[in-house]
């Protein structure tokens, strides 16, 4: 056995791995990516949903986007209020006042109250009826296809397909906006979950339109508008709209209307 070999092998491998522990020490100095401390608290206080309805690709956006002031301390529609307050303290600011949002879909054409041109049996897909004939069955063109795009989008299980229709869970509903941008015919908004009255109609048909192909759909009779005595109804192509600003919900509209379709919570 040749010891010199051994020792000089020994001495080569020692030196081999300080020159590469040195290498990496200070290539690792050289190439460092500096830790914005304010972006990992922000990203440790946001809920980790990831599902994008505060309009950035994740948590990890929306954190790197408050800490450069980019975005509001408030941005985060699934943490509300309590994350925006912790973010503000994160960031050393006022979280300002934050209205808590719930999802809303415009249509009351359940099953029983709408009438339909054919017998549909095909994909199941909201989508693709504006590749089938009147772009669906039902007569309605504005109305719910009830085939649930918007459930299957929804990360916390907070909308579903009751008699035809899409229904929010107010309660479940974090206002991502998901279901919103989801849906083909834009019948779904966000709105003030303290609203307390609702139009259930996005038809925009006249009125021999709208009765022939619904039992409740809004036939612009503009008489909840002239009832209001705060402004806050107005009919534009021939639908009812509310404005949650001027709202009071006194509930006149309501009473007046004669298709039933303005609905108090």
């Amino acid at each position: 056995m040749n010891i010199g070999a051994i020792v000089t092998a020994t001495v080569l491998v020692a030196l081999v791995g300080l020159f590469i522990g040195i290498f990496l020490g200070a290539a690792g100095k050289k190439f460092a990516v500096e830790v914005d401390e304010k972006e990992v608290a922000i990203r440790e206080a946001l809920p980790g949903n990831n599902c994008g309805g505060c309009g950035y690709p994740g948590c990890d956006g929306l954190a790197a986007a408050i800490a450069k002031g980019e975005a509001p301390v408030n941005r985060c529609p699934v943490g509300g209020e309590p994350v925006g307050k912790i973010i503000a303290g994160i960031m050393g600011q006022e979280a300002g006042e934050s209205i808590r949002q719930t999802a809303y879909v415009k249509c009351k054409g359940t099953c029983d109250k709408t009438k339909d041109y054919y017998q549909y049996t095909g994909v199941e897909d909201c989508e693709m009826m504006a590749f089938v004939p009147n772009g669906g069955a039902k007569m309605c063109t504005y109305g719910c296809l009830g085939f649930g795009s918007c459930v299957k989008v929804c990360p916390f299980d907070a909308i579903h397909v009751i008699d035809g229709v899409a229904v929010v869970d107010r309660e479940a509903c974090k206002a991502c906006g998901k279901c919103v941008a989801k849906c083909p015919r834009h019948l779904i908004q966000l709105i003030p979950y303290e609203q307390q009255i609702f139009v259930g109609c996005s038809s925009h048909a006249k009125g021999k339109a709208v009765t022939s192909a619904c039992d409740v759909g809004c036939i612009g009779c503009k008489k909840c508008e002239k009832t209001c005595p705060n402004g806050a109804v107005t009919v534009t192509d021939f639908c009812a709209q509310i404005d949650p600003d001027k709202c009071t919900g006194c509930g006149q509209c309501k009473e007046v209307c004669p298709r039933g379709i303005i609905r108090q919570s």
